[in-house]
């Protein structure tokens, strides 16, 4: 969130008039990160910039918290295992016992990384200090990494590489083809002409799943990039409006659009990879 304060700003084309005024005005949060500088031909970007400290953050946490991982835990162990555990009872049920072991890292580590970055925007200083360029623009340097697209889109190809290997190692590619297009028809309990008729019906099916399966990546990618950006500028303009008390309730309905598209990433990620790895937990199987 763009805070009512800024830094003054500084030397070359930029102003060095210093500037106390609400954020953004009325021009709410740019739709594309700002480039900050260049690293050997790289462009290096505000919300790049926001994702590691986020990281960092994430790190020196969990490493302070735990210290040394005992087999009598600490209250900051217990603390993580408790939060570790809750989520794993969650996304249990969904992916099956024999394949939780296999990505609980993934879907723990998407929930935490997403979550810290949808609030990340509250933070004190993201997207209040930076410098102006020409035309009068705050150039920031510190954007919520989810309200940049390029963000989104990178967690979601991650998603899709991860479902491709564990389908490919945990199931195989047979009984990926046979929950795509195979007739799934109990072959006993009806004529067999009217099973043979599935087949193309199926078939159909199978190819609507494909182009699911292809545009998992806009979905998940843009669902999120849509709330965090959107939530982004209903904060902005909130403050512009007001710097205090009017936009505390929409601080709140923040903290909880974070949590809840946090949880939905997640637990989408593991519905996909559950569908075709999840095949019950009997001794049959």
């Amino acid at each position: 969130m763009l805070s009512a304060f800024r830094l003054p700003t500084m030397v070359g084309a930029f102003s060095l008039a210093p500037s106390v005024i609400f954020a953004a005005g009325g021009e709410g949060v740019s739709p594309s990160p700002y480039k900050l500088f260049e690293f050997f031909g790289l462009s290096i970007t505000n919300s790049m910039v926001t994702s590691w400290v986020i990281s960092l953050i994430i790190i020196l946490f969990v490493k302070i918290l735990v210290g040394k991982p005992a087999l009598i835990p600490s209250k900051g162990q217990a603390i993580i295992e408790g939060f570790v555990g809750g989520i794993r009872g969650i996304v249990e049920p969904i992916v099956g016992k024999q394949m939780v072991g296999h990505v609980f890292w993934l879907l723990i580590g998407l929930f935490i990384y997403i979550l810290l970055h949808n609030w990340s925007g509250m933070l004190p200083g993201v997207g209040a200090y930076g410098l102006y360029d020409e035309e009068g623009h705050l150039k920031y340097w510190q954007r919520p990494g989810n309200a940049d697209l390029n963000m989104t889109l990178a967690l979601a190809i991650v998603v899709q590489i991860s479902w491709f290997y564990y389908v490919m190692r945990y199931a195989g590619p047979k009984v990926l083809l046979f929950d795509w297009f195979g007739n799934k028809a109990d072959k006993s309990t009806m004529p067999i002409a009217i099973y043979v008729m599935l087949f193309p019906i199926f078939f159909a099916v199978g190819i609507i799943e494909v182009v699911s399966w292809i545009f998992r990546t806009v979905s998940l990618s843009f669902r999120l990039f849509g709330n965090v950006f959107g939530g982004e500028n209903l904060l902005t303009n909130m403050t512009s409006l007001a710097s205090y008390i009017v936009p505390v309730p929409f601080y709140f309905l923040e903290v909880l659009i974070g949590l809840v598209q946090a949880l939905v990433f997640t637990l989408l990620t593991a519905v996909y990879i559950g569908l075709i790895c999840n095949h019950g937990d009997g001794d049959h199987h």
